[in-house]
């Protein structure tokens, strides 16, 4: 009688077992460069981390389509040791998701607006280090934000995420994209309304779109950004930012080219910034990869934010390894 009623339960937990399958998932990326960085007439020889971090992520199936998952990611700076910014501070979330799509709470990291436009056509370095999109703004904030992903319609997939204010200085943050994806052919459209505090106690807008076709060994992409009130109260910026890769093997020759046109505001118009950048990448593995590139960021009067330092325009020459696991 006891053997019948353990066998039972040993039944029973393999059956509720097989219902909620879970499994949780280790992952992160060292990515550094030694660089030749020039600014201000000044050289610096500088051992840069290029966006490292370590994850974990895990996603439990509790039958009938109904998942749920969750995030949490935090930076790290290997030429140190130490951990770079909030622990946890890149991504932290958790979601429930199913034939309704997905929802997630918590922080996501860059707002979606982003993902589309800028870090989409980003190739040669997953827009990290000297080398990344200089002329993005990221407006808004992606912290204390509810996010929703649809279900794939027909190669379209639509996102919609709300970034609450939680009684502080700074507004709600709203962002609505949309990307396609037909064959070759991938298109994204974005816009982003940031609430007032966050970019001089007015609201700024960011309309977005972006292209990247592939065409055998060649692949090309291209974003349009509008960003109203970005600098304050009628300011407005146009900002275009174009790439290229082509794939021999292993290999990758890169090139990618960013204009961001002189911030309009009452009839002045401050300078242009431009951003250039060449690299090679050769994947030495399908998670380890050596590579080299030079960026110039041409910022007369240091309308850029986030360049190395405090330099306004430089340039750099960076010798890099990039190891996935």
């Amino acid at each position: 009688m006891k053997r019948s009623i353990f066998l039972a339960a040993i039944a029973t937990l393999a059956a509720g077992s097989a219902l909620a399958q879970s499994s949780v998932t280790v992952y992160g990326r060292l990515n550094m460069t030694a660089e030749r960085f020039t600014a201000n007439k000044t050289t610096t020889y500088l051992l840069n981390n290029n966006a490292s971090r370590i994850g974990f992520k895990g996603v439990e199936d509790m039958g009938g389509g109904l998942k749920a998952s969750f995030l949490i990611e935090s930076g790290l700076s290997p030429d140190t040791g130490a951990a770079s910014g909030t622990f946890w501070g890149r991504e932290s979330w958790v979601g429930l998701e199913g034939g309704f799509g997905k929802v997630r709470l918590g922080n996501m990291g860059p707002t979606n607006a982003y993902f589309t436009t800028a870090d989409y056509i980003s190739m040669h370095n997953h827009d990290t280090g000297t080398s990344e999109d200089k002329i993005y703004l990221y407006p808004g904030r992606a912290t204390n934000m509810i996010a929703y992903t649809s279900p794939n319609m027909g190669g379209l997939v639509v996102d919609a995420q709300l970034g609450l204010s939680e009684n502080s200085q700074f507004g709600r943050t709203y962002v609505l994209t949309g990307n396609y994806d037909a064959g070759p052919l991938h298109i994204g459209a974005s816009y982003l309304q940031a609430g007032a505090g966050i970019s001089g106690n007015v609201k700024s807008k960011e309309y977005g779109v972006r292209a990247l076709y592939e065409l055998g060994d060649l692949t090309f992409g291209a974003y349009y950004i509008r960003n109203d009130g970005a600098y304050g109260r009628s300011t407005k910026r146009d900002a275009i930012r174009g790439s290229v890769m082509y794939a021999m093997g292993p290999g990758e020759l890169h090139a990618n080219y960013g204009h961001a046109f002189g911030i309009k505001n009452n009839g002045i118009n401050d300078d242009d910034v431009q951003q250039y950048t060449f690299g090679y990448n050769y994947n030495l593995s399908k998670r380890t990869k050596a590579y080299t590139y030079y960026t110039r960021v041409n910022d007369p009067k240091g309308v850029v934010s986030g360049n190395t330092g405090v330099a306004k325009s430089f340039g750099s020459f960076a010798l890099g390894v990039r190891h996935n696991f």
